[in-house]
């Protein structure tokens, strides 16, 4: 009750404030697009962009040179049309000429300027910048130089070919900062913002409210010549307690609802995953496959001998039914995992026969296990967190059933992914969600240079194959043969199983009825500049 309390209070202030602040304009609530973050956004600076609440709020403020549709394809931004050279090293953009930052004092008497080539050279050299220090600086791992050869031509040239790099551009990392900006606010950037994108900052305060406001000298117009962004304000609230968040929504007081929570699921849906019928009328439901694989994964040089066994590996696999587990535990999210690494969604999804239910061959697996190793009973342990505690004791029962003890152990969210990157976990339960859309994403966490702690290959798998396989193909320009070598490589992590994939993910959102022009895309990007409410 507090809570609500507490949340009506703030939605008070905030529709207040909204109305207070627009002292050449008035408009109504209606032209306000509302929804609410659990935890609170650390900044707005979009070289520190590396969570999705963030990358959420300075994806309404900020551009790059390029970026993602809902479909996933590289498209125009700030460049209007780029070349890259027949060997994959040389990429020319050609900016457009109309693009501004936002208005402020510190661009002197105009209030502001157009973007220039030389804005990405100054915002990707401080992407680089130890003093930065930007979590985002790996984007530009390729890149042997860049530089603006004209006002509006910028160039970049890689050490080797990577085919994958204009989807790394599409990030948030990759945005256009003005210098004299950096120069004024120092740190303090990341409270004040100044881009290029539909909406400009207008107030913050931090875990309470984010306000940002139509930018009314935004570039990008609709198909029929309208200027965009439709709407004339974003509202966004910290109220951290999920179930509190679901009953503002479904009273109207929130317009969008992203993803689930175990504490309001089966209200909301079926068991088969539909809308309930007494939500039908007010609500919208959207899925799309999300680039998201939960998987169990198995460190490779554990002390224990189960670990380390391909029968155990292999009867993991097949000793549990994923199908019935997404149906019952997940009310139907999600696609069972009975194919590889690689989730649906992306076009190079590896369609090959995996690790279907097959109990009985499970036994005959641990059978000879137990034969071949003289341990009449073999038992392992899974380290999860409580978010996905009924997912794991599925498991640990299903196992059972078929000969295998499982111990399960729940440990904090924190200390489940320290244990994870310094090897102290044998099996544990871990996700992968994609940063830009190419399969290259999921398999460079299984390549032997990337062994944890100091990369992301936590379950230290390592495969000569794999390795030249993946060598190959990230130098590979024609996409449908790297295609094939990614499925090649995703094949062959499931012969060897160092990981048992659990489901791949979907993406849902719910809207009311009076939200138009919200899209959804496989890596759960929020694009707001053609959304349209109305009464």
């Amino acid at each position: 009750m507090v809570l609500k309390v507490k949340y009506s209070f703030f939605l008070g202030v905030l529709l207040l404030f909204l109305s207070c602040s627009q002292k050449k304009k008035k408009y109504e609530d209606a032209q306000v697009f509302r929804y609410n973050e659990h935890k609170n956004i650390n900044t707005l600076d979009p070289a520190f962009s590396k969570d999705l609440r963030t990358v959420w709020a300075t994806s309404q403020l900020f551009n790059g040179l390029v970026q993602l549709n809902d479909s996933l394809q590289v498209i125009p931004d700030i460049a209007e049309k780029w070349t890259i050279s027949e060997d994959g090293l040389s990429y020319q953009f050609h900016l457009r000429t109309d693009v501004q930052f936002h208005k402020h004092a510190l661009f002197g008497s105009d209030s502001t300027r157009n973007v220039v080539a030389k804005d990405f050279e100054y915002s990707f050299q401080r992407l680089l910048d130890p003093a930065v220090a930007s979590p985002g600086k790996w984007v530009l791992a390729f890149v042997a130089s860049f530089a603006a050869e004209s006002p509006h031509v910028f160039r970049i040239q890689l050490k080797k070919p990577f085919p994958p790099f204009l989807s790394l551009l599409t990030m948030k990392y990759c945005s256009v900062v003005p210098k004299e900006a950096l120069d004024y606010f120092g740190d303090s950037f990341r409270e004040n913002p100044i881009g290029t994108g539909p909406f400009y900052f207008k107030l913050w305060k931090e875990n309470i409210k984010l306000v940002l406001r139509k930018n009314i000298h935004f570039y990008e117009k609709d198909e029929h010549g309208l200027q965009l962004p439709y709407l004339e304000a974003v509202a966004i609230t910290f109220l951290p307690d999920k179930q509190s968040e679901f009953l503002q929504f479904v009273q109207g007081n929130l317009d969008f609802l992203n993803s689930i929570d175990n504490s309001y699921k089966d209200d909301l849906l079926t068991k088969k995953g539909k809308l309930q019928s007494r939500y039908a009328s007010k609500i919208k439901m959207m899925t799309s496959p999300y680039l998201n694989t939960e998987y169990l994964g198995v460190y490779m040089d554990a002390a224990e001998e189960e670990a380390n066994s391909l029968r155990l590996r292999k009867a993991l696999n097949y000793g549990f039914d994923k199908e019935k587990m997404i149906l019952y535990l997940r009310n139907g999210i999600g696609t069972p995992a009975i194919h590889g690494f690689i989730p649906k969604g992306l076009p190079s999804f590896n369609q090959m026969k995996g690790y279907t239910y097959q109990p009985q061959k499970a036994k005959q697996l641990i059978e000879a296990y137990k034969l071949a190793s003289g341990n009449s009973n073999p038992k392992i342990t899974i380290s999860t967190d409580s978010q996905y505690l009924d997912l794991c004791e599925y498991i640990q029962r299903e196992m059972q059933k078929v000969g295998l003890e499982v111990a399960v152990e729940v440990l904090p969210a924190s200390t489940l992914r320290e244990r994870k990157a310094n090897g102290q976990l044998s099996i544990f339960r871990g996700s992968w969600v994609a940063d830009y859309p190419d399969a290259e994403n999921y398999l460079f966490i299984y390549h032997s240079k990337n062994f944890s702690p100091n990369g992301p290959n936590y379950t230290h798998y390592k495969n000569d194959q794999l390795d030249a396989l993946y060598e190959t193909a990230v130098e590979t320009v024609d996409t449908q043969k790297r295609h094939l070598l990614y499925q090649k490589m995703d094949s062959l992590i499931m012969e060897t199983a160092p990981v048992v994939p659990l489901y791949y993910d979907e993406v849902l959102r719910f809207t009311n009825k009076n939200i138009t022009g919200l899209g959804i895309n496989p890596i759960n990007h929020l694009h707001l500049k053609k959304v349209q409410k109305t009464k």
